[in-house]
């Protein structure tokens, strides 16, 4: 089981989907072990994350360093995503987003 998951946020200066998905996952945050990490996706490290994982457009949020979603968010897909990650072993999931050390 995973004692803290690795939220990564691909932002945009101007996306209020941006805004909401920050302030759900900050919420969400208070009821599951979540450590954010924001990333502006016009960033060279953003555009390659991006690209890897498939996410068009932000924000993009990848769990675990799995693409999970973007555009608007859904709190039910994403309480959803961090129950299966919780219950999962976090040594198994996709290196997305990650550098080869397994950082976000």
């Amino acid at each position: 089981m995973a004692e803290q998951l690795d939220v990564l946020i691909l932002v945009q200066a101007g996306c209020h989907f941006c805004r909401d998905a920050q302030a759900m996952l900050d919420r969400l945050a208070g009821e599951y072990p979540l450590r954010i990490r924001t990333l502006d996706m016009t960033t060279p490290e953003g555009e390659r994350i991006a690209l890897e994982a498939g996410l068009l457009f932000p924000p993009g949020i990848l769990v675990q360093g799995r693409p999970l979603c973007y555009g608007r968010p859904s709190e039910g897909k994403l309480r959803r995503a961090i129950e299966q990650c919780l219950a999962e072993d976090p040594t198994q999931g996709s290196t997305a987003g990650r550098d080869q050390a397994g950082r976000p």
